[in-house]
């Protein structure tokens, strides 16, 4: 794949995370920064690393499959993987400005 092409399939990716949310926080996956990593290879296939905001959160299962269903559909994307690590730990400084100003953190 080109570089055009790689940098079309990965804004279409953000897009895509930014349509996934935790049911109990009112901000996207992307914004809320848990994704750690996005390594599209020249394959086609996706690995992913995120986290959650907590290791016990009771929608992990859920929010995780959701992430790679949605970037399954990705056009571009043969397979994705998504693997879900806890390493560094999240916290809310990761998040974006747009995600703290939602939560009322700035």
């Amino acid at each position: 794949m080109t570089q055009e092409e790689r940098l079309k399939i990965e804004e279409r990716i953000v897009e895509v995370l930014k349509t996934v949310y935790d049911p109990e926080i009112p901000v996207d996956v992307y914004n809320l920064g848990l994704i750690y990593r996005i390594d599209l290879h020249d394959d086609a296939t996706l690995d992913v690393d995120m986290t959650l905001t907590a290791p016990n959160c009771p929608a992990a299962d859920f929010i995780v499959e959701d992430v790679r269903l949605k970037l399954d559909g990705v056009p571009g994307v043969s397979e994705a993987k998504v693997n879900l690590v806890f390493e560094p730990e999240w916290d809310k400084d990761m998040m974006s400005e747009e995600a703290k100003l939602e939560l009322g953190f700035l």
